[in-house]
């Protein structure tokens, strides 16, 4: 069976003031369905910059991406979009919720962008799901910093995600509403079998994943 995602010698490169900044620096790195991989580092060690390229959100200066077994370099961006519809989620640190839209209508909008109909049921009982019944008509802004991240939640697995990409999803959370986020990011994943790539500085949270790999000046390696 291949990999979900894998990257072959991904490389990225920027122009700097003081001449080409490498950010990634020949990348390897292959995820199994179903199976949660932490990337963890230092701030500007490039681990979110892996994470975007695994995505494609951003295109590597060099090297290969396949997500869910499709070339990445021979998708244009509308391609992309079309191929993360509905199989794959994002939770990201500072939420990503549109202000304008209630809790239970951000995570509506996942559904109608991946095409799935009876968007009202599933969309509330995954608001339901995360112990938020009471707070659907809410909007962003009137929820907590733990509600809002539950609500992102809610939205990434109403989908049923094949693949979750987290960039620190409980970095912007206090100690114990981290926790209780934690807890669901990773109860939901089990409930949904859905392989998990999950970039955090935090050795704890990384520490629940099946695989833990380290990010260090652009290169990737191995925890042991």
């Amino acid at each position: 069976m291949q990999p979900i995602v894998a990257a072959q010698r991904l490389t990225r490169q920027v122009e700097g003031p003081a001449g080409i900044l490498t950010i990634l620096s020949e990348v390897d790195l292959e995820i199994e369905a179903g199976e949660a991989v932490a990337i963890r580092g230092p701030s500007g060690s490039g681990k979110s910059t892996l994470l975007g390229q695994l995505a494609g959100l951003d295109s590597p200066t060099r090297g290969t991406v396949h997500l869910l077994g499709q070339d990445l370099s021979s998708l244009d961006e509308d391609g992309k979009a079309a191929l993360r519809a509905g199989k794959v989620g994002f939770v990201f640190q500072l939420f990503h919720l549109l202000p304008g839209l209630t809790a239970l209508e951000n995570v509506e909008l996942a559904l109608e962008l991946a095409g799935q109909g009876n968007r009202y049921s599933q969309a509330a009982q995954m608001l339901e799901s995360v112990g938020l019944a009471a707070r659907m008509q809410h909007m962003p802004l009137q929820l907590s910093g733990g509600e809002q991240q539950r609500v992102a939640l809610a939205r990434a697995f109403v989908i049923q995600p094949q693949v979750l990409f987290a960039d620190e999803p409980t970095g912007n959370l206090d100690a114990d509403t981290g926790e209780a986020v934690a807890d669901m990011l990773f109860t939901l994943r089990k409930e949904r079998a859905s392989a998990l790539v999950l970039v955090t500085h935090d050795t704890a949270l990384a520490s629940r994943c099946d695989r833990v790999l380290a990010m260090e000046a652009g290169r990737l390696k191995s925890v042991e």
